[in-house]
């Protein structure tokens, strides 16, 4: 597996050893020594599953302290673009966000430490998305921002104007008038 740190410190790209024969392929999603070897100590408790159809967007959504929840996502079936949020105060990346394809195809999986709004959008006809996650869902600390917030300026590869979204996504407050409770720590 390796291991890639991007533009927002802590979100983590991982994207594993893939073994490709004539019967197909085979690699390793997820090893906990790997992911400890490499800084990651999550315990993860909870799987989450979706499958959605094209121009869905779902998001930005994460939990508040002490229910915050790191979550590492990636694509069974189909492409999506994964964005996440930085909710951290102090972090010098406060407000920024950061956007990646994640593909059945290729592999790639986005480790999303504590601190950040996530959601995506579907790219493919349909799309299958499974996250881990270290803290079980608590709906009274469930949180979100809206997906269309002009201040943020996300490119969600779709048009974001025909979007798919449910009435409790479109319900969500702007970045400005988010609650969060994240401090940057180094």
């Amino acid at each position: 597996m390796r291991f890639t740190a991007c533009s927002l410190p802590g979100l983590i790209v991982v994207e594993p050893s893939v073994f490709e024969d004539s019967r197909g392929f085979f690699f390793e999603a997820f090893n906990s020594r790997a992911f400890r070897e490499n800084g990651i100590g999550c315990a993860f408790v909870q799987d989450n599953q979706s499958r959605s159809t094209a121009g869905v967007i779902r998001g930005l959504h994460f939990q508040v302290n002490p229910h915050a929840q790191a979550k590492l996502v990636r694509v069974l079936e189909g492409a999506i673009r994964d964005v996440t949020v930085d909710l951290r105060k102090g972090s010098p990346t406060y407000g920024q966000h950061f956007a990646i394809e994640l593909s059945a195809d290729n592999k790639k999986q986005l480790m999303i430490p504590d601190g950040f709004a996530h959601g995506f959008s579907v790219l493919s006809e349909t799309a299958v998305v499974l996250y881990k996650c270290d803290q079980y869902y608590h709906r009274e600390s469930e949180r979100g921002i809206r997906f269309d917030d002009p201040s943020l300026g996300i490119d969600w590869g779709i048009d974001a104007s025909s979007a798919v979204v449910s009435e409790k996504d479109a319900a969500l407050p702007l970045f400005r008038d988010c609650e969060t409770n994240f401090n940057f720590a180094t």
